[in-house]
């Protein structure tokens, strides 16, 4: 029997992880511990905007309806979030390989013309704007949708931690890792496989069978670190 790997991760990125588990052999158990709510981006936070900054692809997908510029440029903070941007019709987009910060850096390094726009839900306003802002650029934030925290994992995800086998928990955000901690979910059988120290540091603490990070903020490390999990779960 293949191992499970609990996909906590928003929809409907959940499903494109749940795929890649399948052609590696494992059994992905859905349970989105967020769901996105979109609220719309106002045409006055795109006045003047030259260039579109997004930290998530739910951040692209929250702007696909809106009226926007043709020759705006987006600025992606990792390859599956640059294809979204690239899906969503944008003629030029520029994609890091990291975190936030590591796409501050880039942008900073590149100099940027015009105005920037940072599109992402209401807790990442902030750090990313205000770096930009201590570089001498204009920018600033807005927020076309919001996270909710589901209340549990899903019924299939306790019956897997339930179980008398190992079950692998892999985190995508530190949102998701609270979420999951504010259930009080019994872990003890479940090894934690997080995208980034951020995203696992809410269930640092928690009894489990350990826990791995992802060498690179984005999928195809969380995978590797994923297969660590499994090759030390399952010698």
């Amino acid at each position: 029997m293949s191992l499970p790997v609990i996909v906590t991760r928003t929809l409907p990125g959940a499903r494109d992880t749940a795929e890649n588990l399948t052609r590696l052999g494992f059994a992905p158990v859905l349970s989105p511990m967020l769901s996105i709510t979109e609220t719309g981006l106002a045409p006055s936070d795109l006045k003047g905007v030259r260039h579109l900054i997004f930290t998530s692809a739910n951040g692209v997908r929250a702007v696909r309806g809106a009226e926007l510029p043709p020759d705006l440029t987006a600025w992606c903070v990792g390859p599956s979030t640059a294809d979204a941007a690239r899906e969503a019709g944008f003629a030029t987009v520029i994609g890091g390989d990291g975190n936030a910060e590591d796409l501050a850096r880039l942008i900073l390094a590149s100099y940027p013309n015009g105005p920037l726009l940072h599109i992402a839900n209401e807790a990442a306003a902030g750090e990313l704007v205000a770096a930009l802002k201590s570089g001498g650029f204009e920018a600033r934030f807005s927020a076309p949708y919001r996270t909710d925290a589901a209340r549990s994992l899903s019924a299939d995800a306790l019956a897997a931690v339930a179980g008398p086998g190992p079950v692998i928990l892999l985190l995508h955000s530190a949102k998701a890792a609270t979420a999951v901690a504010a259930s009080r979910p019994d872990l003890t059988n479940a090894a934690l496989v997080a995208i980034s120290q951020a995203a696992l540091a809410p269930l640092q603490n928690a009894v489990s069978r350990g826990h791995w990070i992802a060498a690179r903020p984005n999928e195809d490390s969380l995978m590797d670190a994923l297969q660590r999990a499994a090759a030390a779960l399952c010698p």
